[in-house]
């Protein structure tokens, strides 16, 4: 028996006696049991989440059945909470990455910022972090991270050919941690970018129904600076690291020049997924007004009778109907999408946001988030810095060993519930535990794009925990500061 049969199996059956446990023998508050039964469903999804005992969609569907026999939660309130307008703009999101894919316009984008940057060493290191942060934007950063690698596996062979080998091969692991460090960088710029970053913006809509939204442009206001200064800082560590010790002839061009020249003249089927992507992309970002501070600039929902009814889920939908509408001229009887690519949307993913979604509202509904707030108000008492930094720490560091999607959406309630209970802004905790559960670059199973660029069998776990160490922390800082800073400016905190 191998050892992931065994954790599943040992995962399988301790979640089962700790939830017994907990619900048999500890009363967390005499008359409302709903609090311990909560707690006793919270912890069975973690250790099965963790150990992936059952399939992780699988475990995200217990709210649905073990809510209701319990006493928790409403069934039909329940089941409401696995779709919702976050989980249709992650699907209209995805829709959008998957007709990019279809049509090769991924590679077209990628391709054109390489060959416009240069060919020297930090210019392509510097063209594939940008294309690959520029797409995570917008699309599963684990797509895009699929998409690159062999685009970057291609460029690397053909330097071999050209180039000395050892020198390739130590500067060809830069250009891999670099793609895949970058998919997660660039991914929180925007609400889409990560699926932290959709979980956040549901639980706290769940926790937290009577307060404004957090809004695409505001999230992107914020949080793409701080992308743009890990970006750079990322950029000079590898080439400090990777940086061949030869240079290089400008004649290399010609490798790129030949991958774009492969892809062919810019297709009708690429050109409308382009400007539907540019479309997207700018409807999201100007849909609310964006105050600036100093002025405003109005959003195009104001146009509409209810501008309030609109959201970011709205836009995504539509736009990725659009696709299903438009018929291509390549192939007869096609539109730019069909069904048999639509059905590559990771379902197992939308089951766990919903799961996620499904235990905040439990956390709310039975106490539980107020009760565990209740016993860490201390913690709220040292300095916020502090407190922002030790969020960031613990996030950044937890979720190299277990899904940061799981993580968030088990912490981001009893955050939720801190912050209640202590009568401070919970964006203030939250925002930077989301943003640090994106961090993480030590182990290839902290995120897919790492497990990604791992598996090519080009690096060694070494190079990524000696890599990712320095990058976690200077990640653990930048969140601390820039919340500190900056957020509590942007966020009226």
């Amino acid at each position: 028996m191998n050892i992931k049969k065994y954790t599943k199996i040992i995962g399988l059956i301790s979640g089962l006696l700790v939830s017994l446990f907990v619900i048999i023998f500890i009363d967390i508050k005499p008359g409302e049991p709903q609090i311990t039964y909560t707690l006793a469903i919270a912890l069975l999804m973690a250790i099965w989440w963790i150990t992936e005992a059952i399939p992780i969609a699988a475990t995200s569907l217990l709210p649905v059945a073990l809510f209701p026999l319990l006493g928790v939660m409403n069934g039909k309130i329940v089941s409401s909470a696995y779709f919702n307008h976050v989980i249709f703009l992650f699907i209209g999101g995805f829709l959008m990455s998957l007709a990019m894919e279809k049509w090769n316009l991924h590679k077209r984008i990628a391709l054109r910022i390489l060959l416009i940057i240069g060919v020297s060493p930090g210019r392509i290191l510097l063209g594939f972090i940008l294309s690959t942060a520029f797409l995570s934007m917008w699309m599963s950063n684990t797509a895009t991270a699929m998409m690159m690698v062999p685009i970057v596996l291609s460029i690397i062979v053909k330097l071999e050919e050209v180039l000395d080998k050892k020198d390739i091969k130590k500067y060809s692991k830069g250009l891999l941690l670099g793609i895949a460090y970058s998919a997660s960088i660039g991914g929180i710029a925007t609400l889409i970018g990560t699926p932290p970053n959709i979980s956040f913006s549901r639980i706290y809509a769940i926790t937290f129904p009577e307060v404004p939204e957090i809004s695409f442009a505001t999230w992107f206001i914020f949080a793409l600076p701080l992308s743009i200064i890990l970006l750079a800082f990322l950029w000079g560590y590898l080439y400090f690291i990777f940086r061949p010790k030869k240079k290089w002839n400008k004649s290399y061009i010609t490798t790129f020049k030949q991958e774009y020249t492969n892809l062919g003249k810019t297709s009708y089927e690429e050109s409308i997924v382009f400007i539907l992507f540019i479309s997207l992309a700018l409807l999201w970002i100007f849909r609310k007004n964006i105050d600036i501070g100093w002025f405003s600039i109005p959003g195009w929902s104001s146009i509409f009778k209810n501008p309030e009814i609109l959201n970011d889920g709205t836009v995504a939908i539509f736009i990725a109907l659009i696709l299903f509408i438009i018929p291509s001229k390549n192939k007869t009887q096609e539109r730019i999408m069909d069904w048999k690519t639509a059905k590559k949307i990771p379902w197992n993913i939308v089951l766990l946001f919903g799961g996620g979604f499904a235990l905040a509202s439990g956390f709310v509904e039975s106490g539980l988030s107020i009760w565990i707030g209740e016993q860490l108000k201390w913690f709220t008492k040292i300095h916020p810095i502090i407190l922002i930094f030790c969020i960031a720490l613990i996030m950044s560091f937890l979720t190299e060993l277990t899904s940061n999607t799981a993580t968030t959406e088990m912490l981001l309630p009893i955050l939720a519930g801190i912050a209640i209970s202590s009568n401070i802004n919970p964006l203030l905790l939250m925002i930077p535990a989301t943003l640090s559960a994106s961090l993480a670059f030590m182990l290839p199973i902290a995120t897919p794009p790492n497990a990604i660029v791992f598996g090519t069998n080009r690096l060694k776990m070494i190079d990524l925990i000696k890599t990712g160490f320095i990058l976690n922390f200077v990640g653990i800082l930048l969140v601390t500061l820039f919340m500190y800073f900056v957020g509590t400016f942007i966020f009226k905190i």
